[in-house]
């Protein structure tokens, strides 16, 4: 195959390298946006901000992203495109790519940021809402699952899901990655594979404060069991299928995200509950956390479809300095009983 990755982050990076590896004998191309940062790739052969230790395969070739989000020097000649931008950038680039027919899977997880009031839900978009106001006709998807980009770098195993309607985009997915290290399955349920996506950074940013604050294995259980149960809200309402949220993208990528140290949204908590402000914890990471992105609109969505999210409204008023951790427990703890199911 002939894959394009779009965007040279951690995961993009991580994920075009396991691509080239492919025992298929794939061809990757890196597209970049900076000429700088292409030419020190090319020279040194490895992606020295975000994954210095990984140098890249032989198959792996950096090119620079044209304008129309295709190679600005090469034939447009891609069996599959993988936007590996942050969700700020997924709307641009599927609007350039629209006119073509190969289909194209993205990696970012979360909501589009609102564009109005704070109240404001109608463009809090997740990417196959956004892929349907301005590429309906291009064979999309999301490729989601619990994985850090540097184990998938270093050849460590890791498994995925590649989630759309549409078989071609699932088997072109499974195509590119699925091999020796990395196993990927199918889903038609991209709605679920994408809210599992999204919510799972918010709880973890839950589940870092309770560490920081020591409260234990017991709280971190409960955090993780309980926010599982409200992802699976807010993903049903929205169209979802229950079962997603007990697969790779539901509980597996929350239980990574919670639970390990790579997880930029877990130490966002950590920071957090040793007294750190929000600037600052973000700004110690020198990498986004996209649950501190992702609160705010979930929860609103979330209230605009009359679904309960109190672990997730927890998260927002501790981000935007209504509560402490401290004041977000007792809230928590002091909830009216009820029956789990």
């Amino acid at each position: 195959m002939k894959i394009d990755v779009l965007g040279a982050g951690a995961w993009g990076t991580a994920l075009a390298i396991a691509a080239a590896r492919h025992p298929d004998g794939h061809r990757v191309r890196l597209l970049v946006r900076d000429p700088a940062q292409a030419m020190t790739m090319r020279s040194e052969r490895c992606n020295l901000r975000y994954l210095p230790q990984t140098s890249f395969p032989d198959r792996l070739e950096v090119d620079l992203l044209g304008a129309d989000a295709r190679p600005a020097s090469a034939a447009d000649d891609a069996d599959l495109r993988v936007v590996a931008t942050p969700m700020a950038g997924l709307r641009g680039v599927l609007r350039a790519l629209a006119p073509t027919r190969s289909p194209v899977i993205w990696l970012c997880k979360g909501f589009e940021q609102p564009l109005g009031p704070p109240d404001a839900v109608a463009h809090g978009r997740l990417g196959h809402e956004i892929a349907a106001e301005v590429a309906p006709e291009l064979p999309a998807g999301v490729l989601s699952g619990p994985s850090f980009a540097q184990e998938v770098a270093r050849g460590l195993p890791a498994a995925l899901v590649a989630a759309s309607p549409d078989p071609r985009v699932r088997q072109a997915a499974l195509a590119a990655f699925h091999g020796p290290q990395l196993r990927i399955y199918g889903s038609e349920d991209i709605v679920g594979v994408e809210v599992g996506g999204a919510v799972k950074n918010v709880l973890a940013i839950a589940t870092g404060v309770a560490d920081g604050l020591a409260l234990g294995g017991n709280a971190r259980a409960a955090l993780i069991t309980r926010g599982l149960a409200e992802m699976t809200r807010l993903g049903v309402a929205l169209g979802a299928r229950a079962e997603t949220f007990r697969g790779l993208s539901g509980l597996g990528d929350l239980v990574l995200t919670a639970t390990g140290d790579l997880s930029r949204n877990r130490r966002v908590g950590l920071l957090l509950a040793q007294g750190q402000t929000l600037e600052q914890a973000v700004a110690s990471l020198g990498h986004v956390a996209e649950g501190v992105y992702t609160a705010r609109t979930a929860v609103q969505r979330a209230r605009a479809l009359g679904v309960e999210m109190p672990i997730s409204e927890g998260v927002v008023a501790l981000i935007e300095g209504r509560a402490t951790p401290q004041a977000v427990l007792a809230t928590l703890m002091s909830r009216d009983p009820k029956e789990e199911a």
